[in-house]
C-alpha cells in the first residue's frame, strides 16, 4: 500500500466513493449511478486541481472524518458543514492544506443533504466498467465507507503542472428551501386521468425521509389513473417520474433502476436534479410541466 492514502476514522451514516458514474450500460441492466449533485463534485475537484471525472467521496448528513499518510490538498463543498483540521477551523468551498497524520473533519450539514470531498490525486479505487462510483442498487463499485478502511489516493500534481485550473474560492448553491423541478410529460402521462396531470403540475409536494440514492420519494397527493392494470417492464432514464401504486411520484436519480413497470408521468430535466440531492425531507416539492425541446 503507497502512503498516498486516508485512513477512515468516521465513516459517517453514508459515505461513498463517487464520479462521473457508468453511463452507456443500462442495456446490461447496470445504472449510470455517479455524484448526486455532480456539479458539486466537479467544483471541488477543481478547487484541488484535480480533473473533473475524478472520483471524490460524498457524505450522506452526518459527514465523515478522515487522516491522510501524506499531506494533501483536500476542498469540501456542496452541503454546508463545519471542517476542521486537528480540531481546528477549516475552510469550507475553498482548498485546505492538510498535513500528513492529521485529522480532517467534515461535520454534519448544516443545509442540505450531501458533501463532497475532493482530495489532491483523487480516491484511486480499482475502477469497474470505467468508473470508481459505489453503486448502491448493484452493489458494484466499492462498499460504503467503514471506520478503519484505508482508501488509495492518485498522485498528486503541482500547480505548475496541474493541467486544470486550481481556484481559490468559488460560489455555490445553496440548498433549495422549494424545490422546483421542470417536467416533460409523457410518455406515460395518458394512464393518468386529466385532473391527476392537472394535480402533478399545480400541486405541492414534499421530500419523504424515505428518499435515498435510487429516487427521491414525495409525500403529497395521489395521483388517480386513468387505466386497471401494469405495463411490462420498460426501459427508465435518469429523471424519470415514475408513479407506484399508491399515487405519489417518485423521481429517479443516479442509482436507479434501467427498467420498470410503473408508469412514468413525466421527466426531470437533468439540469434540476442537483437541487434534489440536497433537498432534505420535508421541502416542498413543485412540478412544473414545461415543453418537449
Amino acid at each position: 500500500m503507497t502512503d498516498r492514502a486516508l485512513a477512515v476514522v468516521r465513516a459517517g451514516a453514508l459515505t461513498t466513493v463517487q464520479d462521473r458514474g457508468r453511463p452507456g450500460h443500462a442495456h446490461l441492466g447496470v445504472p449510470r449511478c455517479g455524484a448526486l449533485d455532480a456539479a458539486a463534485a466537479e467544483l471541488v475537484n477543481r478547487l484541488v486541481g484535480n480533473p473533473p471525472e475524478a472520483a471524490v467521496l460524498e457524505t450522506t448528513l452526518s459527514g465523515c472524518a478522515l487522516r491522510p499518510r501524506r499531506a494533501v490538498t483536500v476542498a469540501v463543498g456542496g452541503a454546508p458543514c463545519r471542517v476542521t483540521v486537528d480540531g481546528r477551523p477549516a475552510a469550507w468551498g475553498a482548498p485546505v492544506r492538510v498535513p500528513a497524520g492529521a485529522l480532517l473533519d467534515v461535520g454534519p450539514a448544516v443545509r442540505g443533504v450531501r458533501s463532497y470531498v475532493a482530495v489532491s490525486g483523487g480516491v484511486a479505487v480499482e475502477p469497474v466498467l470505467g468508473s470508481r462510483s459505489t453503486d448502491l442498487l448493484s452493489g458494484l463499485g466499492p462498499a460504503p465507507l467503514a471506520d478503519g478502511a484505508v482508501l488509495p489516493l492518485g498522485p498528486e500534481t503541482g500547480p505548475e503542472t496541474a493541467p486544470y485550473a486550481r481556484v481559490d474560492v468559488a460560489p455555490q448553491p445553496c440548498p433549495p428551501d422549494e424545490l422546483v423541478l421542470r417536467v416533460t410529460l409523457g410518455p406515460r402521462d395518458d394512464w393518468f386521468t386529466p385532473e391527476a396531470v392537472r394535480v402533478f403540475t399545480t400541486r405541492a409536494y414534499r421530500v419523504s425521509a424515505a428518499s435515498n440514492r435510487i429516487g427521491l420519494r414525495t409525500e403529497g397527493p395521489s395521483l388517480e389513473r386513468a387505466r386497471p392494470g401494469e405495463l411490462p417492464s420498460e426501459g427508465m432514464v435518469l429523471g424519470a417520474v415514475q408513479v407506484p401504486p399508491d399515487g405519489r411520484p417518485v423521481v429517479f436519480l443516479a442509482d436507479h433502476p434501467t427498467t420498470g413497470g410503473y408508469p412514468v408521468i413525466g421527466v426531470v430535466r437533468t439540469a434540476d436534479l442537483p437541487a434534489a440531492a440536497q433537498a432534505v425531507p420535508g421541502t416542498p416539492v413543485r412540478f412544473v410541466a414545461v415543453r418537449r425541446r
